[in-house]
């Protein structure tokens, strides 16, 4: 199954030396290695290019294009086709780095990008930097999809007390607080501008979706609905919300749309349920996929946007988690294939062809693992485990590779990626 990890293709051989310093101030060494870390762990997990070791390096790395010996770096053992350098610096309290991309095969115009960042000098600054640079490398050598090196992660953590929304980097630096409600918070989904987040929360009047702006640091006004309302997901275009409810005194919850505002709420399933963690076609608009027990163990469904054309996409255990990847191709989600007394019961992620139902297995470490969500970029899953023993978030390609732990304090769940 094509992922679009690879692309079919021969990832390109790519060469980062460590970025030189360019003065002399005792700041550079501890920017440095920020910066050197950021950019390699970036190109890293890209899914778009193969890291040379830095054992294969020449002595000298370059920290300017006058000083690239092409023989040095695209002849075995480096065996190199690219060269990412460069050089940072700090004077009178501001960061430059200057970053070059080069073709070392390509001996008589081997630039294919030069960039310079500036910035007050800071850690945060350094990473950003990195970031950046990481992502234009990105986009020229993975056919043109924009890198994902500065989206974020929204996710749910008891580590205050109390189960809020944080926000973190998508490679787990920069964890920070966004709520602070003192109840439940569940099911964090970031609008596809970046400016608000829909959650569901246990509030005085019992289960609501609360919608919280980042822009203004607080809950802003949203409908009461009535009965229990959950896990919130926006359409593709920012212009609606499905959610989970059991308003108007329905037994079993149902799946819910309207607008962004929570104008006009009206009922898309018919069948008893319970019906519930819609989540869009971003690509189309046009179709929703839900979890629904309507005949006993959970599966997963998809349906027209209006509630239509409903089809069963899972047929045995227990699927949950739908989350549907950016080019629609592909639903993720969380499966125990063999359910019942006797059986291990493990929770995996799986990926799902929608149109020929074809599914591939990207988790085999043991442990519970759910609530998978897509990068941008569809190169890559996060997902929550309890593989460490708590249960923590955790990242990794499409065809899963590349995994990596992302938290490390409290009890961290149900995470939700940045639409850019």
């Amino acid at each position: 199954m094509k992922t679009g990890t690879s692309l079919g293709v021969e990832k390109v051989r790519l060469a980062v030396p460590d970025f030189k310093p360019s003065t002399a101030d005792p700041d550079n060494a501890a920017l440095l290695k920020t910066f050197n870390d950021t950019l390699w762990n970036d190109l890293d997990v890209s899914g778009v290019v193969e890291l040379v070791s830095k054992s294969f390096y020449p002595l000298q790395a370059p920290g300017q294009p006058t000083e690239v010996n092409f023989i040095a770096w695209n002849a075995p053992p480096p065996n190199a086709a690219m060269l990412a350098f460069g050089n940072l610096g700090v004077s009178s309290g501001r960061l430059t780095v200057q970053a070059w991309l080069f073709d070392v095969k390509n001996i008589q115009s081997p630039q294919i990008l030069g960039k310079q960042y500036a910035d007050a000098s800071s850690d945060a600054s350094a990473r950003v930097m990195a970031h950046k640079f990481a992502d234009e490398i990105i986009f020229r050598l993975g056919g043109g999809i924009a890198g994902i090196a500065e989206s974020q992660l929204y996710f749910v953590s008891d580590r205050s007390g109390h189960k809020e929304i944080w926000a973190m980097d998508y490679d787990g630096s920069n964890q920070r607080q966004i709520t602070h409600l003192g109840s439940i918070a569940l099911s964090p989904r970031i609008s596809p501008d970046g400016s608000r987040l829909a959650l569901s929360a246990l509030m005085k009047t019992g289960w609501e979706i609360v919608m919280y702006s980042l822009d203004l640091n607080r809950a802003v006004s949203f409908p009461h609905m009535g009965g229990t309302n959950l896990s919130p997901a926006w359409s593709g275009d920012g212009t609606k919300l499905a959610f989970s409810s059991s308003r108007g005194g329905s037994p079993e919850t149902q799946i819910y749309v309207s607008d962004a505002s929570g104008a006009g709420p009206h009922r898309i399933t018919t069948d008893r349920g319970p019906d519930v963690s819609p989540v869009w076609n971003r690509k189309t608009n046009g179709q929703i996929a839900f979890v629904s027990g309507r005949g006993g163990l959970p599966q997963i469904y998809t349906m027209e946007a209006d509630g239509t054309n409903e089809q069963k996409m899972t047929d045995q255990g227990y699927a949950v988690s739908p989350n549907w990847s950016p080019n629609g191709q592909f639903l993720a989600f969380a499966w125990i294939r063999k359910y019942g007394p006797g059986e291990p019961g493990s929770s995996d992620i799986y990926l799902m062809d929608i149109a020929s139902k074809q599914w591939v297995q990207l988790t085999h470490d043991g442990g519970k693992n759910d609530f998978p969500s897509w990068s941008p970029d569809g190169r890559h899953l996060v997902f929550q485990s309890n593989r460490s023993g708590n249960l923590e978030l955790w990242s990794m390609l499409a065809d899963g590779s590349k995994v990596q732990q992302l938290t490390f304090t409290g009890r961290n769940t149900q995470p939700n990626w940045s639409w850019k």
